[in-house]
């Protein structure tokens, strides 16, 4: 007796994978993932996280999806739990890697629904990519973590320092900085991070992909204008220095205004005029001596944000008039 045909459905071939455009991190991971499972990188900013995962979800053509570099805050965390779970009742293959803090209960919630979680605050994501996968990986793989390392201020950590020594410090650390500035300079030009990520993937050299160099050098042009900039408009609070950016990316400047301003923690903001909201950046000293990126997830989640990241290094997406009283309010939660 011959058996009742069934409806055919999608085979489901696609890799994806969405990962931070913001950073050499992000950017790094993402062509790692392509360089061991192949498939398409979505590259996006904090805010876009979950636009870009409603997308995916609808996919039939979709069979593994990899997360890398992109955080939670406590606005998102339920809904993405939510999405990560449909997609797993229609059996995709999901692997999160990241090394912002996150909730330990989430953490559960995705182990719960097999989501593979890779997580190590102590790592950058690129390196903890290459740990996991270095099977699949190629020799200049380690170069590419290595760079994300110096990038993310991690290379002093137990697996980025061992990649470190690899290589000639000064090689790796122009290399880490060119890139850096060409994936910092090009953030309106999603083409351009894509092509990055495939020439990454192809185990280029920073050096090897055009013009690089020459717009890393408009890059620090920039940059050196920035530091008058900030002589000029910053301001101080007791316990951070702050300052509105009007003509470039806040986390440009946000080094030089907690420098200049002598104070432990510096903030910058630029306004995102398209989405009534202000982008921040903020980071602490060696001396600052409070987890910035939990605090900045709790006060942007109570001023109606979110945020989050690193204990020295974190960013927020503040309602534009909310702004004044995170500024305020971060001032005092730092000791």
């Amino acid at each position: 007796m011959s058996k009742p045909s069934r409806k055919p459905t999608a085979q489901r071939t696609k890799v994806i994978c969405i990962s931070h455009k913001e950073d050499a991190d992000g950017i790094s991971s993402a062509a790692l993932i392509r360089q061991a499972f192949g498939g398409d990188a979505i590259l996006v900013d904090y805010p876009g996280q979950m636009d870009a995962l409603r997308q995916v979800v609808k996919d039939e053509k979709l069979k593994a999806l990899y997360i890398c570099d992109l955080g939670l805050s406590k606005k998102t965390q339920d809904e993405f739990i939510e999405l990560l779970t449909t997609l797993r009742k229609n059996k995709v293959a999901i692997t999160y890697i990241d090394h912002h803090d996150i909730d330990p209960n989430v953490v559960k919630s995705l182990e719960k629904i097999k989501v593979k979680v890779i997580h190590d605050i102590n790592e950058c994501t690129t390196v903890q990519v290459y740990r996991s996968f270095k099977s699949k990986l190629n020799d200049h793989a380690s170069f590419v973590a290595t760079c994300a390392a110096i990038t993310d201020y991690m290379e002093d950590r137990p697996l980025g320092s061992k990649l470190l020594q690899i290589y000639d410090r000064q090689f790796a650390l122009i290399s880490a900085t060119v890139l850096t500035y060409n994936i910092v300079g090009h953030q309106k030009e999603p083409d351009y991070l894509l092509y990055l990520v495939e020439e990454l993937a192809d185990s280029k050299f920073p050096h090897d992909i055009p013009n690089t160099f020459e717009f890393a050098q408009i890059q620090v042009e920039k940059l050196s204008q920035m530091i008058a900039k900030v002589k000029q408009g910053m301001k101080t609070m007791k316990n951070l220095g702050y300052m509105e950016i009007l003509d470039a990316g806040a986390s440009g400047a946000v080094n030089f205004v907690m420098g200049l301003s002598g104070k432990d923690v510096g903030v910058a903001y630029k306004e995102r005029v398209d989405h009534g909201i202000y982008a921040v950046s903020v980071r602490g000293s060696k001396n600052c001596n409070v987890h910035l990126g939990k605090i900045v997830n709790i006060l942007a989640t109570d001023l109606g944000g979110s945020g989050g990241g690193h204990d020295r290094a974190c960013g927020a997406v503040i309602p534009k008039t909310k702004i004044k009283k995170f500024v305020t309010e971060l001032n005092k939660k730092i000791k």
